[in-house]
């Protein structure tokens, strides 16, 4: 334990601020955190680098001498890949816990490798959303056995993709309207991790979910807003039949809005309220969205700047700074287009550019400053 911490738990003691027990509990605490706290982001960095350079650079080895091994040493080969990561994880839990995390995260990346691997040398003719399936299932029980952030993190990916690869078998995955449920459901996914973390619940597993739903909502949302507005052709058009179109549409807005229930209890009413927003958000998108002379659509814009406003009031009501950030970059995206869908072309070359510079200097100034604003109000109400 640190010095530091140790002399002020005897300070505490001195002036009757503790009593012994609960010294004893704050030593116990601190001695099993110590090892964490020392890391620093440089060390943090090396590892998440190397993890993921030694994951390459393992995946690329066996690529590059895939052809000139028999099926038995590919085999045996699947099966040290598999299993020594996981055994170096082990090994290193005491030690070093960080790098016993990157251990465990490599062998779960590479479970997904043996299982595609394992299918290609027994000529297995199967569905690949089956081996998703089951590498989304090794890293759930991962994470059950072990309670690391990366199992968590994998298993978030991989079971969506797993849906959206059933999805693509039954119908065709295309940006058209009748895909409209998978993105919506993704882009409602989305703003559930992020809104993982709350006052009350946080762990390195909800961090984990609010940066994949941090990077996922934008383009899931804009993905989801292209897609409402496009039909297929009619010779690209498959029959889908209603009961498929309905369990999409259940799977896609009651799957996001369970697990919102599991990780926020009663403060899931909100993402209820992001779900409404999101069904709205297909309903004002303009028709045929790739065409630029069908964006000036006004009750498409407003909508958008109602979900920017919601999700900053979110992240004030929660006191969570990046909810702000990602409001704040929202409503800045919507002004922008809105801006060359709907007023650049009625103006002038050169007052055009000029309006659009002016915007950014001056709009980018004033958003900032209504961000520092909230985000110092947060800071404020936590002291």
């Amino acid at each position: 334990m640190a010095d530091l911490v140790e002399k002020k738990v005897e300070q505490w003691l001195s002036a009757g601020v503790v009593d012994a027990n609960t010294a004893a509990r704050i030593r116990a605490y601190e001695k099993s955190q110590g090892s964490s706290e020392r890391l620093r982001w440089p060390v943090l960095l090396a590892l998440g680098l190397g993890g993921v350079l030694l994951c390459a650079g393992v995946l690329l080895f066996v690529a590059a001498h895939w052809d000139e091994l028999s099926p038995s040493s590919r085999f045996a080969l699947v099966l040290l890949m598999v299993a020594l990561f996981p055994a170096s994880g082990a090994l290193s839990s005491e030690k070093f816990p960080a790098l016993s995390t990157t251990f465990h995260a490599i062998g779960t990346v590479c479970l997904g490798a043996g299982i595609f691997l394992a299918a290609q040398i027994f000529n297995l003719a199967e569905n690949w959303t089956n081996g998703v399936l089951l590498w989304a299932a090794g890293a759930l029980v991962g994470w059950f056995l072990l309670r690391k952030w990366p199992h968590a993190a994998l298993t978030a990916v991989l079971l969506p993709v797993w849906l959206v690869g059933q999805w693509m078998n039954h119908t065709g995955l295309n940006w058209e309207s009748r895909s409209i449920a998978v993105w919506e459901g993704l882009l409602l996914l989305a703003l559930t991790y992020f809104t993982a973390r709350t006052p009350e619940h946080d762990s390195s597993e909800r961090k984990a979910l609010v940066w994949l739903g941090g990077l996922a909502v934008l383009p899931c949302a804009i993905i989801a807003v292209f897609a409402r507005g496009e039909v297929a052709p009619a010779y690209n058009r498959d029959p889908v039949s209603t009961t498929v179109v309905t369990i999409a549409w259940i799977l896609a807005l009651g799957a996001p809005l369970g697990l919102a229930l599991l990780l926020r209890k009663t403060a899931s009413w909100m993402n209820v309220v992001s779900a409404l927003w999101v069904v709205g958000l297909g309903l004002v998108a303009p028709r045929h969205s790739f065409r630029w002379d069908d964006w000036d659509v006004i009750g498409f814009y407003i909508w958008a700047v109602v979900g920017a406003f919601g999700l900053i009031a979110w992240g004030v009501a929660e006191r969570r700074r990046e909810r702000i950030n990602l409001g704040v970059a929202g409503f800045a995206l919507t002004v922008l287009f809105f801006y060359f869908s709907s007023v650049m072309d009625k103006l002038g070359r050169a007052t055009s550019l000029i309006g659009v510079g002016v915007l950014l200097i001056f709009g980018g100034w004033g958003l900032e400053k209504v961000r520092r604003g909230l985000v110092a109000r947060l800071q404020e109400n936590a002291s």
